[in-house]
């Protein structure tokens, strides 16, 4: 089974670090995480040089780092050890990538807002240069977690999400759901009707979905659940379904079966990173 042992957590300064910020507290207490390392990168460079003399004498780092260990001291209530870390860098994804690497970090977590409204962290740029895992909290939600979702396309890239899963599960005791997307290929949709095509494919999905979950040998009980796909992409019904299923975290590797290269980041994962989902999104590397 995985073990978690150090997290850290990127805050921008905007009204969704409070909420990273207790669902970091929460995920801390029931993984027994041992430190967690809040990090903030002043970007210095995009202070317009008109304000230069105003700030000539302020000590932005110092003011940034006790408004950052107040958050923290507020909001964060895990017995866990954490740090606060103030830094300067013109490439924030870059700096949070080398902190992850010197300070072996198993689990980044990140801010999910709507990025029309802030600056945020760009997610996208952190899921390739990180080796560790990456979860994604959206604004306000209830740190909690009784259903589990693992989105797997039955391939062996996808494996990896079950020994988080497991671990949660153990963790929380929530049930676990390995959740399908199927898609009716497009190419035959002009030649055989999608109604005839449909309960073939998804017939063949199950077979393959049971035999995935026999060869995991996994350590409790996992539920399998198949999901038609209908126009949208895979990426928008598993994260519909998982919605109206009130699912509390959802666990997707970093790339599924049809990646050529390991240094490309698969496509529904990086669509589901993108589509700022209202539920934690959980990425496995």
């Amino acid at each position: 089974m995985e073990k978690f042992t150090n997290i850290l957590v990127a805050l921008d300064l905007s009204d969704i670090d409070n909420s990273v910020i207790k669902y970091a507290s929460f995920l801390s207490d029931t993984l027994k995480i041992k430190k967690v390392y809040f990090v903030h990168n002043i970007k210095k460079y995009e202070i317009s040089s008109l304000f230069d003399e105003q700030m000539k004498d302020v000590n932005l780092d110092e003011i940034i780092g006790d408004e950052l260990n107040e958050k923290v001291e507020t909001h964060f209530n895990s017995k866990a050890e954490w740090e606060v870390l103030i830094s300067e860098d013109p490439y924030t994804e870059s700096l949070i990538n080398y902190i992850a690497n010197k300070y072996y970090i198993d689990l980044v977590m990140v801010g999910n807002k709507n990025r029309k409204k802030g600056t945020g962290i760009v997610s996208n740029k952190l899921l390739r240069l990180l080796k560790c895992d990456i979860l994604s909290v959206p604004r306000d939600f209830h740190p909690e977690i009784k259903t589990i979702w693992a989105g797997t396309d039955f391939s062996r890239e996808s494996r990896k999400i079950f020994p988080i899963a497991q671990m949660l599960q153990k963790a929380t005791s929530a049930p676990v759901t390995a959740a399908h997307v199927y898609s009716v290929p497009v190419q035959f949709s002009p030649y055989v009707p999608k109604e005839a095509m449909a309960p073939k494919i998804e017939k063949h999905a199950r077979e393959k979905g049971d035999k995935f979950l026999i060869k995991l040998d996994y350590q409790g009980e996992v539920t399998p659940l198949i999901i038609p796909g209908r126009d949208a992409s895979v990426a928008s019904n598993l994260l519909e379904c998982a919605k109206k299923n009130n699912v509390d975290i959802l666990i997707v590797a970093d790339k599924g079966a049809n990646n050529i290269s390991s240094l490309l980041v698969g496509s529904v994962t990086e669509e589901l990173f993108g589509k700022n989902p209202e539920v934690p999104l959980w990425i496995s590397k």
